[in-house]
């Protein structure tokens, strides 16, 4: 739809041209404006909107409070840019640390070795806000935020569709964008499977390829619950920018209310409703880069693990198994535990340790595990023992001391390591008679 055809189609009760035209030039020379935040550039031009005259609007045309809103609608679709220095300091990151995150670690994180020949300085990274959470045709995304490294420097652009009449116009120029922005990989989170999907749906329906869904993408949802899930109550993004590298969005909007603000800014055509979501979905940005940069750091000291937490060893020993490295994630459970983790936590990992050093035969470990478990009632560990004494030392006396405990824990407990323990009592008794009869 071209501009006369669309002004005919704009309600009454909607700004003068005059006072779009204010509006747009003054948004032309505040978004050039590097010395400003998003915030704002903003506020200033909400200022300016509320000095312009004021339609007149009948009080039918709107419930009383929305006709004493300031309308500040943005007809079309808007691009906002903010850009930050490689010293700009999110959280206790410096933006700048991502340039230095080499693609071996990339490759480690996101378990595609097309990243071993890429970094972060061709990478785009991108989070959507959208009419809706669960994802379908009927979701669209409002709000295409993306970040990009241009030289030094971390770029927030952000397309925001003032009206759902423009979505098409809005597509056209991302792919544009995609397609003349020399990305050589993706970066979200919780982008395969959300954030993408979205996207290519539109694309489609407009009959626009998707060049994104061509490149490597690293999904960070994924390493990031493998190292934090067990240190941090939740693995959500901005729960994570907070805890990780201590980024402030203590002010910050919930996901949930995004939806409701846009609506609300259709209705209303209050530009004011948008502007936290506008920092919302930057913060967001900024969140995902600063948090990958905190885990490069750990995952990329590779021996130098010493002065590591417990729980990030257990992280990175996650990180490195997922990524078939398992005789060093072992190490590193093993080093987890001297380090200190929570009980809750490191019966788990002597498990798995002890059917590690078994599989090797290192059965000195694996029993050292298993007698050091099975005085807190673990089942496991008692027929673990009872089986290596057993088939291993040839000692069916111990044997069948170790399966009797095992029986006596195990009686009201579990009904298959009782039968398990009879049976191998039964089996032991046996052998030790024809010992008796050969001797």
């Amino acid at each position: 739809m071209d501009k006369e055809e669309r002004d005919k189609n704009v309600p009454p009760v909607r700004a003068k041209e005059s006072k779009q035209e204010l509006i747009s030039h003054s948004w032309d020379l505040l978004k050039n404006d590097g010395a400003l935040s998003l915030k704002e550039k903003l506020e200033k031009l909400l200022a300016l909107a509320r000095e312009a005259k004021k339609p007149q609007l009948s009080a039918l045309s709107l419930p009383k409070n929305e006709a004493e809103t300031n309308i500040c609608r943005i007809t079309g679709f808007e691009v906002f840019e903010n850009c930050f220095s490689a010293e700009f300091a999110f959280g206790k990151v410096r933006l700048g640390s991502g340039l230095k995150i080499t693609g071996e670690v990339l490759a480690l994180l996101s378990h595609d070795m097309a990243f071993r020949e890429l970094d972060l300085s061709t990478a785009l990274f991108l989070d959507l806000e959208t009419t809706g959470l669960s994802g379908g045709v009927g979701v669209i995304p409002f709000l295409v935020g993306v970040g990009f490294f241009e030289g030094e420097n971390f770029t927030v652009r952000q397309f925001f569709l003032g009206e759902p009449a423009a979505e098409e116009a809005m597509m056209s120029e991302l792919d544009r964008f995609f397609q003349t922005g020399a990305f050589r990989s993706v970066i979200s989170f919780n982008g395969k499977s959300f954030d993408l999907p979205i996207l290519e749906t539109r694309f489609t329906l407009y009959r626009l390829p998707l060049a994104l869904l061509d490149l490597p993408h690293l999904d960070f949802i994924f390493p990031a619950r493998h190292l934090w899930k067990h240190k941090h109550e939740s693995c959500r993004l901005s729960h994570l920018a907070q805890q990780v590298i201590s980024a402030n969005r203590w002010e910050d909007i919930p996901a949930s209310e995004v939806p409701l603000r846009y609506f609300s800014y259709l209705r209303t055509g209050d530009l004011a409703l948008i502007e936290p979501v506008l920092e919302h979905n930057q913060l967001d940005l900024l969140s995902l880069l600063g948090i990958i940069i905190a885990a490069a750091e750990i995952v990329g000291r590779g021996e130098e693990t010493e002065e590591i937490d417990g729980l990030d060893l257990l992280g990175l020993a996650r990180i490195l198994e997922s990524a078939g490295q398992t005789q060093r994630s072992f190490e590193l459970l093993e080093m987890a535990l001297n380090h200190g983790i929570p009980e809750s936590l490191s019966i788990g990992v002597k498990r798995k340790l002890a059917w590690h050093w078994k599989r090797c035969q290192r059965w000195e470990k694996a029993v050292a595990i298993w007698q050091d478990l099975a005085p807190l009632g673990k089942l496991y560990c008692f027929r673990e023992l009872a089986m290596y004494y057993e088939h291993r030392l040839r000692d069916y006396e111990r044997a069948s001391e170790v399966a009797r405990e095992g029986l006596s824990v195990a009686q009201g407990v579990s009904k298959i390591y009782e039968q398990d323990f009879r049976r191998r009592l039964e089996r032991l008794r046996e052998k030790k008679q024809k010992i008796k009869v050969i001797k």
